[in-house]
């Protein structure tokens, strides 16, 4: 079995579909399906973008896909600070800016802070986080569980996505020792039945009770771009609405 075959019988079996299954989605017969996974076909450099669409997979996985079935990379990995991606900087900094007085963060992969707006950098400088620094660092520091009032919720759900996001992208083994230990963290006797799962954070005589929401690129063409996600907070409630006001006025300079 070649590494292509392989491959796509992997991702088939993570997406849950059956041949039959992606047979359809992707427009092909079952029986050609069988012979791409079992080596007996080689596929075409558009079968392969083909299958990778259906599947629903990570641009970096239809990169490998590629390669393993010979043919050159589609999509190109830029970087944070090159010229074309000048558009995508200022759209990021427009939202991230314009959500003020609420924090507001964009993550790569690694939950990396790519960008922040002040009121945001203000939050995570608490702990010593600023732009360049992962999540998984904050999550992974022994104060963090003194400092978020329901923790064991928190951990839980953090926990959820990070195994959510990991499995979307064929694994990131970035995410096993954080996931090991909030894995280890007493999951919560009930869960809260609001309408969502705040985080409630305190640091000194501060107290914030906020909950998040994710936005995505729709159309990525780029691998940083395609795992890149906009974090935005809100408040649940007054007494931390009035803190980022509060804390915008502070860094409004």
């Amino acid at each position: 079995m070649t590494g292509f075959a392989q491959s796509l019988k992997t991702w088939r079996a993570a997406r849950r579909f059956s041949q039959l299954d992606l047979a359809m989605e992707a427009d092909i017969s079952a029986r050609h399906l069988s012979f791409l996974e079992t080596g007996r076909a080689n596929p075409s450099r558009e079968m392969v973008v083909r299958l990778g669409e259906a599947l629903r997979l990570p641009l970096d996985a239809r990169n490998q896909l590629l390669t393993q079935a010979g043919f050159a990379v589609r999509y190109k990995g830029r970087e944070w600070d090159d010229a074309d991606m000048a558009p995508v900087r200022r759209a990021i900094a427009w939202q991230l800016d314009r959500h003020r007085p609420y924090p507001a963060l964009a993550l790569d992969r690694h939950w990396v802070i790519r960008e922040a707006n002040a009121v945001a950098l203000s939050l995570y400088g608490r702990f010593g986080i600023g732009v360049g620094d992962s999540l998984i660092d904050l999550l992974m520091m022994e104060a963090l569980p003194d400092a978020i009032e329901n923790w064991p919720e928190v951990a839980h759900h953090v926990a959820i996505r990070l195994r959510t996001e990991s499995a979307a992208l064929g694994g990131v083994p970035e995410f096993e020792a954080v996931l090991r230990y909030l894995s280890s963290v007493p999951e919560p006797a009930s869960l809260p039945l609001g309408p969502v799962t705040p985080t409630i954070l305190r640091h000194g005589d501060l107290r914030i009770s906020m909950f998040a929401t994710i936005a995505q690129f729709g159309t990525p063409e780029d691998l940083l771009l395609d795992d890149l996600k906009l974090e935005l907070y809100f408040p649940m409630d007054a007494a931390t609405e009035a803190t980022f006001q509060q804390i915008a006025a502070l860094t409004a300079s």
